[in-house]
C-alpha cells in the first residue's frame, strides 16, 4: 500500500449526520391486516423515537426521505390520507418542547411548492420558528427527488448568471453543491425494508457515505439496530478517491 492510498483511508469516529430512507410502511401495514397507507401513521410514530435515539447517541443531523416527488402519483386516498397526516404531524411539531430544549432545526427540503399552500404554510412557519437552533438539525425530504435536486441547482445557477451574480467560470462542484435543497453530506445512509438500491436519494451527497441495507421494515426498526449500523461503520475503512 502506498502513502498515497493511506492518505486517502480513514477510521470513521462517530457519525455526525444520518439519512434514512423511510421504506416498509405499506407493506408493514399490509401485513397487520390494514389498509396500505395505514402504516405511514406508524411510520410517523417511529420517527418520534428516532429523534429521542439519534439526540442520546450524539448525532447531530438527520435527514429523512419521508416523501418523494413520485409518491403524489399514487392513489388518491393514500395521497389524502398522507396529506392529512402532514397536516397533523407538521402542526404537532410546531409545539413539541423538543424544538427549544434540543435546540432543533428543522429544514424541510424538495420541491414543497408540490404540497397544498395550507402544508406549504406550516413548514415555513416551523422552519422560521427553528432558524437559529444550533443544537440538532432535522431535515424532512418532502416532493423530494435526487435528479430535480441537481436540475434546480442548475436552474438556481442560470438565474444567478443572467443577473451577473456569477461568471460561467465560477461553475465547479462547489458552487452546484452551494445551490443544492441540502449541502450537507451524511456519513451514513440507512434503507430499511429489504430493498438494496438508492431510489433518488441524496445522489450528489452520498457519494462517499456508507450505505446500509435493513431487512427489516421502517416501523420495525429499533434503537439496537441504530447502534449496531453506527458500531459497524466505526469499524469500515473509509476510501476517499477511489
Amino acid at each position: 500500500m502506498t502513502l498515497n492510498s493511506l492518505s486517502m483511508i480513514s477510521m470513521p469516529k462517530n457519525p455526525k449526520h444520518i439519512a434514512i430512507i423511510l421504506d416498509g410502511n405499506r407493506r408493514y401495514a399490509m401485513r397487520s391486516g390494514l389498509k396500505p397507507w395505514q402504516g405511514h401513521a406508524y411510520g410517523t410514530k417511529k420517527v418520534e423515537e428516532l429523534l429521542e435515539w439519534c439526540k442520546d447517541l450524539g448525532i447531530k443531523e438527520l435527514t429523512l426521505y419521508s416523501f418523494s416527488s413520485e409518491n403524489f402519483k399514487r392513489g388518491k386516498k393514500e395521497v389524502d390520507f398522507l396529506m392529512n397526516l402532514f397536516r397533523k404531524q407538521i402542526k404537532r411539531l410546531k409545539g413539541d418542547k423538543r424544538l427549544q430544549s434540543y435546540k432543533l432545526k428543522v429544514n424541510f427540503i424538495g420541491r414543497l411548492s408540490l404540497f397544498p399552500k395550507d402544508i406549504q404554510k406550516e413548514m415555513e412557519e416551523v422552519m422560521e420558528k427553528t432558524k437559529q437552533n444550533k443544537g440538532f438539525k432535522v431535515n424532512f425530504a418532502m416532493g423530494y427527488g435526487g435528479r430535480a435536486e441537481i436540475v434546480d441547482s442548475i436552474k438556481k445557477i442560470i438565474k444567478k448568471i443572467k443577473n451577473k451574480k456569477i461568471n460561467e467560470r465560477d461553475i465547479d462542484e462547489k458552487l452546484i453543491a452551494q445551490n443544492l435543497y441540502l449541502q450537507d453530506e451524511p456519513d451514513i445512509v440507512i434503507r430499511p425494508g429489504g430493498e438494496k438500491r438508492v431510489s433518488n436519494f441524496l445522489i450528489w451527497q452520498s457519494y462517499y457515505s456508507e450505505w446500509f441495507f435493513i431487512d427489516k421494515l421502517w416501523p420495525e426498526f429499533t434503537k439496537q439496530d441504530l447502534i449496531e449500523v453506527i458500531d459497524e461503520f466505526k469499524e469500515r475503512e473509509r476510501r476517499f478517491g477511489g
